[in-house]
Parts: C-alpha cells; structure tokens; sequence
C-alpha cells in the first residue's frame, strides 16, 4: 500500500480555489484543520489580471486570519496549492484554456502565487483537487482507491488509485462528467460532444431541462426559471414533470456511477457538490444502480457516500495537492516551535 507523505499535524498550506463564479483561499493544517476560510466574488467580466488579484489579495486575508504574514511565510508554512478547472497544465502550474473562465488563455498561475507569496506553489485541476481532499481529510480515508464526483453547475470529479492521485498522461485526467451515457443524446456545453453524463445530470443541465418543459406548455408546477434544487424539491412533493426529471438525472448518474465502478473498482465513490444537497433523494437511486448493474464483486467492493467536506471541498482540495506535492521536495523547516499555529 502507498502511503500519504508524513504531514505533521501543524505542518500548514495556503490554499487558493478558483471557480467560475466564487473564488476562495484558506490556510489548512496538517490535519486537515482550516484554520482561515473567505471567499469572494470571481468578476469574470474583469478578465484574468482581475480575477487573480483578487485571488491573491484573497490569500493574503487568509494568511492574516491565520495569523502569519506573508513576508515570513516560508518559515511557517510549506507552500501554496492552487485548485482550479481544467484544461490545465498541472507540472508548468498553466492554466491553458477553462471554458468558465473567459480570457484565461496560457496564464501561469503558479509563477505569480510564487511571486506574491515567496512560497513554492503547485497548481491542479480542481476535480483532482477534489479528490486528494476527500481521500486525504474526508470521507475516503483510510481507503485506497476513491472515486469522486462533484455534481453541480457542471460535472467533475477525480480518482485516487492504490493510494496515489490519478492525473494522466497530460494531467488533466479523470473527467467523470464526460462519460458518454447517450450515444446521440444532447449537446454537452462542457466539451462539445454529446449525450454526456454532465448533460443531463448536472445541476445547469437539470435546470435547462426543466425550463425547457415549462417552455413546451407541460403541465408542473416547476416556475419557468426554474433550477435543479426546484426540480428536486417538487419531485418530493410528488409533481409528475419534476418527478420524471429527476428521475432521468438519477438513472443516468447511476449509469455513469456504475462504468467508474466496473472500471476502477472503487472502494468508495465519494458524491459532492451542490445538486448533492438533495441527499438520499439522489444517493438511493445511485446506490441502487450500482448494487444492481455493476460487477458483482465490484459491487460488493463499493460504497457510495455524499463528500464530508462540505463548502470547503475545494480549498481542502487544494491543500491536499499541496501537501502530496511539496512534502519532501521543497527546503522548508518541518519543526516548529509549539506556538506556532496553534
């Protein structure tokens, strides 16, 4: 068994999440303790340079909250992870080319947070992120292969096999959201093909899906604007359009749920984001599909659990990649005195 890098407890990283609409920045220990959480608007509109010293400015609140400024940070904290949506180049710490961050073309995120913060800084996909964290600090510890979904504006998520993260040949793999669950089925706005899972089972997708109906006349009571948490909660009240829509998005999560299982024998699969707040409503279903349409000893292998680290998943993400990736590679003291960051 591969086992995590030795972290002491008090060993701590700054972390950065870059999202398409939130941006947020946290200072996490060793033990997956958050010892300083703040987010903020991301303001796609003011282009990457915007953005990122927002980003930055961000950090360094989250520094201050901590307790530690960023002219001595080197002595107390091993380094900077930043997670962040993919295409990316993870080893150049690049951001290439997201499609929900407009003008980021080529940006080398990573350079920048070195510049700023006089701190080592690795960059990763924030599904991988994602993933690390929920192995790492939540509901997949203890585990060695993990899977992980993030079902929310999009579909993303990562794996973790025989205990080490998984990121491919080009670092950007582990895109559970683009398994094809319809050969001809809609149009995916995340890639371009279609009759992906993201298409229809993430929250963006339900919620176009369910307006779309209203646009046709069907009867509901869903509102014209309607979104994934409305068609969830009218689906418990027993509305018939909502109900079967909801429905849908379920099986197909299943089915997608259900080829990462037959494919990596997961001992865990590990569901998050915010379409996830619906809790049983939406686990049942998937756990049903895999105990009935899995290999059976990959069934039996598996459990399915919602994700434990809640609205801090992607800074605890990023930290985790911080931690995996600078312990050990980077000249940073590993002894500090008892009362620091305490």
């Amino acid at each position: 068994m591969t086992h995590p890098p030795q972290i002491r407890a008090r060993d701590a990283v700054l972390a950065l999440d870059v999202g398409g609409t939130k941006l947020a920045a946290g200072v996490v220990r060793g033990n997956g303790e958050v010892r300083s959480f703040v987010t903020c608007p991301t303001d796609i509109a003011g282009g990457p340079e915007a953005s990122l010293a927002r980003l930055f400015d961000l950090g360094k609140h989250a520094l201050d909250q901590a307790g530690v400024e960023p002219g001595d940070a080197p002595a107390r904290l091993l380094g900077c992870g930043i997670g962040c949506g993919g295409p990316l180049d993870s080893a150049r710490g690049v951001v290439l080319c997201p499609p929900h961050l407009p003008g980021w073309v080529d940006v080398p995120i990573t350079r920048l947070a070195e510049s700023t913060y006089g701190l080592p800084a690795v960059l990763d996909n924030d599904g991988t992120a994602g993933a690390a964290g929920e192995w790492r600090f939540g509901a997949g510890r203890g585990t060695r292969h993990l899977a992980y979904l993030t079902v929310s504006t999009g579909i993303g998520g990562g794996f973790v096999v025989d205990g080490r993260t998984y990121r491919g040949a080009a670092g950007n793999g582990g895109e559970p959201g683009h398994i094809t669950v319809r050969s001809e089925g809609r149009p995916c706005r995340g890639c371009g093909r279609t009759g992906c899972l993201e298409a229809y089972a993430s929250g963006t997708s339900l919620g176009e899906l369910a307006r779309e109906a209203v646009g046709r006349g069907e009867y509901t009571s869903l509102p014209q604007d309607a979104t994934a948490a409305d068609v969830a909660r009218e689906a418990r009240a027993g509305d018939p359009l909502a109900a079967r829509l909801w429905d849908e998005a379920t099986a197909l999560l299943g089915q997608g749920v259900t080829s990462i299982v037959n494919l990596y024998e997961p001992e865990v699969v590990v569901l998050g984001g915010g379409v996830t707040r619906a809790g049983e409503q939406l686990l049942a279903p998937v756990r049903s599909a895999v105990a009935g349409l899995a290999m059976r000893p990959a069934a039996r292998a598996v459990r399915v659990v919602p994700a434990a680290n809640g609205d801090r998943a992607g800074v605890l993400g990023a930290a985790a990649i911080a931690f995996e990736r600078l312990v050990g590679t980077v000249d940073v003291p590993h002894v500090y005195d008892e009362g620091e960051l305490n």
